[in-house]
């Protein structure tokens, strides 16, 4: 794998590992876990286009990035629904007036899982 390419899993990695640590956490903070996988879903999405060599804007739209994979990720392909709704953790989240409940960060922990599983396959690391 390229160095950059790393670096992306690695950061993704962490989010991840955050995330199941607050969800694990006796009052966890929802908003917190979208934002986290949201982070890693956009991580791991970014690791597996500098690994394919394919440029990519600088965004947080995981839509926009699941298209710039092309047919390369067709396992996705179904989950693109979803991941326009994680995708609004990546700022929404962060704010005042956005409030994530526990389903949210349920269907959000799942989406990320399934992107996280995808990527990692295609990348040898599963």
């Amino acid at each position: 794998m390229k160095p950059e390419t790393t670096d992306w899993v690695e950061k993704a990695e962490g989010d991840w590992k955050v995330a199941l640590r607050e969800a694990q956490a006796v009052e966890p903070v929802w908003d917190v876990i979208c934002f986290l996988t949201q982070q890693c879903a956009e991580k791991y999405l970014k690791a597996f286009l500098e690994e394919q060599g394919i440029a990519f804007l600088k965004t947080h739209d995981l839509v926009v990035l699941l298209r710039a994979a092309r047919e390369l990720l067709p396992e996705l392909a179904p989950e693109r629904e979803q991941l326009a709704f994680l995708g609004a953790f990546g700022i929404a989240a962060r704010y005042p007036g956005a409030e994530a409940d526990r389903r949210a960060a349920e269907n959000a922990l799942e989406t990320a899982r399934k992107v996280r599983a995808a990527v990692r396959i295609k990348l040898g690391l599963s």
